[in-house]
């Protein structure tokens, strides 16, 4: 499965949550890993694992593909991955088997391996940055998940749902937002997504003064641009 989407959409998310709904897979693990996040150099030990004598001071130690054997393995900006990983990748995906570095013997994984990237996937082909045979191989189930610009409806539910989970992060008793501050929310255009409305509810709850949070709370949250939404109020 490939996924598409702006960064802070809410990528893993939807992951997390075809993972738990599966059946067979909810029990097992589930591992997100952003490729962008590790030196290139190490990459591929952290993804097959090491094999002990492969090189100093390397051990036998799994890697994600084992650790998320009969589960789900999530890899972020997948286009981070270099040319050759991403062959290494594509044939993983096709055998079924990883090699650990430096070792000799395949080991048989059942991984349910979805990527995502956060640019448009063709324009990653054209570029010389994903390679056309792993897109194919990832794109039977391809998904691309909407700015939150374009799916404001989703925003209410969505703060609810933030205020939930500050609520038990924070010890907190908030219900809700009140009809003016919901109307500024709804009006933002959101660059920073799904990531950002988190940020905010959260900051917003640092500052809660009662069980409703009020359009007053709102302040200059936003990316340091003052709050002008008071004439659609």
């Amino acid at each position: 499965m490939l996924i598409y989407g702006e960064t802070g959409t809410g990528k893993e998310l939807a992951v997390q949550t075809l993972h738990n709904l599966s059946d067979t897979r909810r029990s097992k693990p589930f591992i997100a890993q952003n490729c962008a996040a590790i030196p290139a150099s190490l990459l591929e030990s952290l993804l097959f694992g090491t094999a002990a004598g492969s090189f100093t001071g390397a051990q036998d130690k799994p890697g994600l593909f084992e650790l998320a054997h009969k589960g789900t393995l999530f890899l972020d900006e997948i286009n981070a991955l270099d040319w050759d990983l991403q062959a290494k990748l594509l044939r993983v995906l096709q055998d079924g088997q990883v090699r650990r570095v430096g070792g000799s013997r395949s080991i048989q994984v059942q991984v349910r391996v979805v990527a995502a990237t956060n640019e448009d996937p063709q324009e990653l082909i054209e570029s010389g940055r994903l390679r056309p045979d792993l897109y194919y191989r990832l794109n039977v189930i391809p998904l691309r998940i909407p700015p939150l610009r374009e799916r404001k409806e989703d925003i209410p539910a969505l703060v609810q749902h933030f205020i939930d989970l500050y609520n038990k992060r924070m010890k907190l008793a908030v219900q809700a937002v009140d009809g003016a501050c919901l109307t500024a929310l709804m009006a933002y255009h959101w660059p920073g997504n799904v990531r950002e409305l988190q940020f905010t509810i959260e900051r917003l709850m640092n500052f809660a003064k009662g069980a409703v949070l009020s359009y007053e709370d709102l302040g200059e949250l936003f990316t340091g641009q003052p709050l002008s939404y008071r004439a659609a109020v």
